[in-house]
């Protein structure tokens, strides 16, 4: 990875933002750079984005991880979907699953049919469409193309894994090609006259210098705010959770392939199965909610033996109002923080390290390419914060948190979304956003938001035919899930892990 003038990055921090950072740099700047990465062990990391998205498998693959091999060294699971539980009202669930919904006709989407089909009395819910809902309600998993119909998708999935073994499988993979790891304390970042950070300066004295810093620092954005005063873009006007309560309890019976998010009387509770012992966290407003009160639901909540203590979490939610400033680019918990309910932090950290290396600077750092950065990573964020709203947002529950949730007042460019369904269920998708209209739709549906009309071109299929068409999804569907093996014969087949040795 080193020339005779090499450039110089040094990423201040590990946990999963850095080693997801290390790894990607390590495996494609191979050439004319070498690159340090500082860490302390003695500074904890939050470790709760244990639930992913598909996108994930992009990353991995891009890395040459083999599967198997990752989910056994991380504990990891199959993820289908998330389930939400009594989010509209107490007593109702949905699934937002991965995938298709349906199967798209002509010009039409699936689910204008879907409507129609509805105000007939002809459509089941809208899981009956969805391979991936199916399955994940059934507890089976596959991997590859439809085994018994050629007309059905591929079953998108994404992965739960334990995101401590997930760094450190990282590190091995990050080591191994260059990357050279630090052991110590940043206890003073340096700057220069213009502005710029010149050096990181360590516990033991040793001094850091790079052309770029990356700051993987966490909430305390190290060297993007309390070095460069970036400032911090505050969303809890939108998103008033502000506490975190995450505990892990003892391997569950129930092996779902799909993590659950139940809605409490103040914020909502996460349940990700793992092979070793089941995720727990409670994210809850503290102005609804004593900390005692949270402890309680929280534990009350699990369905194994915690195996700990609760571990606090204040966040505030928002992002920098640049992750790139001067030479510094904030990647993770230090460039931003939205509540893990669309399992987008990890994510989050993926887009931020693709976005850079297509705009990695030379020794120069061209502003253009800075504000470019910046204009995606807040389009990203702006986004994905307007589909989490949309969860707390479209609700009919009746504690004061959810009221106020309801009564809010909403980012225009959510209203305008919910606009456009509302009248005749349309969903549109601007750009690279990250949910698809197949997302919007299921979380627009299961939170009881039903639009007024459909497009008419749905009117073009006879009635019985329609109902024919639906009928014939839902049992292609069934009839793929019934010859799946169950999630945990699946893992138990091709990646279980090593229980971890109890002292």
């Amino acid at each position: 990875m080193t020339s005779d003038n090499p450039i110089r990055i040094v990423i201040a921090g590990g946990g999963t933002a850095g080693w997801m950072t290390a790894a990607t740099f390590g495996r494609f700047l191979e050439v004319g750079f070498e690159i340090d990465l500082v860490e302390s062990e003695e500074i904890g990391t939050v470790g709760v984005g244990e639930a992913t998205i598909p996108q994930i498998r992009l990353f991995n693959d891009a890395l040459g991880l083999d599967e198997d091999a990752f989910l056994r060294a991380t504990q990891g699971t199959y993820k289908l979907g998330i389930e939400f539980v009594d989010w509209l009202r107490p007593d109702t669930r949905y699934m937002h699953a991965f995938g298709a919904v349906g199967r798209d006709v002509g010009l039409l989407p699936f689910h204008h049919y879907w409507l129609r089909a509805s105000t007939l009395g002809l459509a089941g819910d809208l899981a009956a469409y969805s391979l991936n809902n199916q399955a994940a309600l059934a507890e089976r998993m596959q991997r590859g193309p439809a085994r018994t119909a050629r007309v059905l998708p591929d079953m998108p999935s994404a992965f739960h894994f334990d995101a401590g073994l997930y760094a450190r499988h990282l590190r091995r993979y990050s080591e191994t090609r260059g990357i050279n790891r630090i052991e110590g304390r940043i206890t003073r970042v340096e700057q220069d006259d213009t502005g710029d950070v010149s050096a990181l300066v360590l516990e033991d004295g040793t001094s850091l210098s790079a052309d770029l810093y990356i700051d993987c620092t966490g909430f305390r954005g190290l060297l993007i705010e309390q070095a460069l005063n970036t400032g911090y873009e505050d969303w809890t006007h939108w998103l008033p959770c502000d506490r975190a309560l995450a505990v892990p309890s003892a391997r569950s019976a129930a092996f779902t392939p799909y993590t659950r998010s139940t809605a409490k009387a103040a914020g909502w509770q996460w349940r990700i199965p793992l092979q070793h012992r089941t995720g727990n966290g409670l994210v809850y407003s503290s102005a609804h909610l004593s900390d005692d009160e949270a402890t309680a639901i929280l534990l009350d909540g699990l369905d194994g033996e915690a195996l700990a203590e609760p571990r606090a979490i204040p966040f505030r939610t928002g992002k920098r109002k640049q992750m790139w400033n001067r030479n510094v680019v904030a990647i993770g918990l230090a460039g931003g923080f939205l509540e893990p309910l669309e399992s987008t932090s990890i994510h989050l950290i993926q887009s931020a390290i693709s976005r850079l290396l297509k705009l990695l600077p030379g020794r120069t750092i061209a502003e253009a390419d800075r504000v470019e950065f910046n204009r995606q990573s807040d389009f990203e964020y702006e986004r994905i914060r307007d589909f989490i709203i949309l969860h707390y947002h479209a609700n009919e529950r009746p504690e004061p948190f959810w009221q106020a949730c309801r009564d809010m007042e909403l980012p225009e460019t959510l209203s305008a979304k919910i606009a456009l369904w509302r009248g005749n269920g349309h969903i549109t998708r601007e750009h690279e956003e990250l949910f698809t209209e197949v997302g919007w739709l299921q979380v627009f549906a299961g939170q009881g938001m039903i639009p007024t009309g459909y497009h008419p071109l749905a009117d073009a299929i006879p009635a019985p035919d329609l109902g024919e068409f639906l009928g014939m999804i839902d049992q292609l569907n069934a009839r793929e899930v019934a010859q799946m093996p169950s999630h945990a014969e699946f893992i138990a087949r091709h990646c279980a892990a090593p229980q971890p040795v109890m002292a």
